[in-house]
Parts: structure tokens; sequence; C-alpha cells
């Protein structure tokens, strides 16, 4: 199921709080919907199952505790992945939520690459790392020697912190070792980058798309799109330049909501 069609279903009495995981998780890619109480949840739930529950432990009325033991005693829902947030750190709340056996107990507010892991680990077989962000950055590919290729300016549409989808009329063919300098917020980040998988327009793929371990290939929709490009995967970027993507893909997703 591609992650556009699944639906999250977030429950919390603050409005603001909504706003800021409805967006944060929209720019996550998920289909998401709301309650303000745990009554509300189930009566969402009974008219339409979401994938995956994310609730405040302190809800009114029903708490959600309370909203997690009625999830995992229906024999329709008892599969359902629930992720408790709180902002209180109360460890017998804790091990309750995780005996009643919730998917995972986080302090809010919600640090989106945590969020992002720890839905991914309730949901795949095979969890993705890494926030792939949709973007527009540019890159410098090549260094104008025979092993680097010839030197463009090209354009970043989607990064992660192992590796980059850059689009280009020239990609490179699958297992190429290409040096990269990708323009980014005043800073040259430098790396190296193996090319996983490549698209010419309007032939399609060069080569079938390779795994990557931290950077997911193009779903159904972008190659939908024939975006002409490649995708790769860092192999080497120093701790400082992988940090430095990292709060860039951070501040991107929160700028106008943190």
């Amino acid at each position: 199921m591609d992650i556009k069609t699944r639906t999250i279903l977030v429950v919390d009495s603050s409005a603001s709080m909504l706003f800021y995981l409805g967006l944060l998780l929209q720019r996550l890619e998920y289909r998401v919907v709301t309650a303000r109480s745990g009554e509300d949840a189930l009566r969402m739930m009974n008219e339409s199952m979401p994938v995956i529950v994310l609730t405040e432990v302190a809800l009114p009325a029903m708490s959600g505790v309370a909203l997690l033991k009625q999830i995992k005693d229906s024999s329709a829902s008892r599969e359902l992945p629930v992720i408790m947030l709180t902002a209180e750190d109360d460890p017998e709340i804790k091990e309750t939520c995780m005996r009643m056996g919730c998917a995972a107990y986080l302090h809010k507010p919600a640090v989106p690459d945590v969020l992002y892991r720890t839905i991914q680990t309730a949901l795949e077989f095979t969890p993705r790392t890494n926030i792939r962000l949709r973007t527009s950055l540019k890159v410098v590919v090549g260094d104008g020697s025979i092993r680097g290729g010839a030197v463009r300016t090209e354009n970043v549409t989607a990064i992660s912190e192992g590796g980059l989808f850059i689009r280009t009329r020239y990609p490179q063919p699958r297992n190429a070792v290409i040096p990269l300098r990708i323009l980014m917020n005043n800073r040259e980040i430098i790396a190296i980058a193996l090319v996983l998988y490549s698209y010419a327009q309007p032939e399609g793929p060069f080569n079938e798309p390779g795994l990557a371990m931290n950077f997911t290939p193009l779903s159904d929709e972008d190659r939908a799109l024939k975006e002409p490009g490649m995708g790769m995967k860092f192999t080497r970027i120093s701790d400082e330049d992988r940090a430095l993507v990292r709060q860039f893909i951070r501040e991107e997703l929160t700028h106008d909501i943190a």
C-alpha cells in the first residue's frame, strides 16, 4: 500500500498539538485524521479503520490509557499499532501502556525523525530509518576528472541522511561513484555517492532500482512522472555534514509549525 493512502488517527485534546502533528505527518506523506477525545476516536474507527493511532495519554473523560485498552480488547482493532504521546514523566503509566501492548511511548513534542522511525517500525516489514524530504537544492555533480565525471550543476528533488535523488538529463548508470557538492543554507555539503538507480526520459530506468539501506527508490507516483535523474546513496560524508543534512530536514518539516 502506498504511504499516501495510509491513514493515521491522531488523538489529542489540544488544537495546537493536533495542528502540529497533523501537518508534520502530512509532510511525511501520510494521510491524517484527528480526534479531540477517546470517544470521538472510537466512533471514527468504527466508520473507517486507520493503520495506526497516535494518542495523548492525558485525554479528557476517557484517558489515552483507557482508549488503548478498548482498542486492544476489540477483535476488530487488537492488532492496530498504538503510539502513546505524553508530556508527563510517569514510569508507572509507561509500564502499564507497554504491558497493554502499545507500539511505543514517546514524549512530546515529538521529534520528526524519531516519530517517523517509530511509525515505520510499527507499520513496515522493512522500516525506513531516515526521512525522505522532497526539496529543491542545487548540487554540483562530478569533479572534472576521468573517474569523477564532467562537472554539472543539477537539482536535488529529494534528500535524506542516507542519500538523495538528483534530477538531471544526464543520469549515470547504476554503481557509478560520483563526487557531489550540495548547496544547502549557504553551506557546501561535500559527499561521495553511489548511483543505485537511474532514469532517462523517455526511455525509463537504465537499471532496475537497487535496494538502499538509508534511501528509498522512487515510488510508483514518482516513476509515473518520468522524471529523469538518479537515486544515490552517500558512501562518504563527514559527520558534520550529515548532521547539517539532518538539521535541514528537521527545519524544513517544522519551519512554520514548531
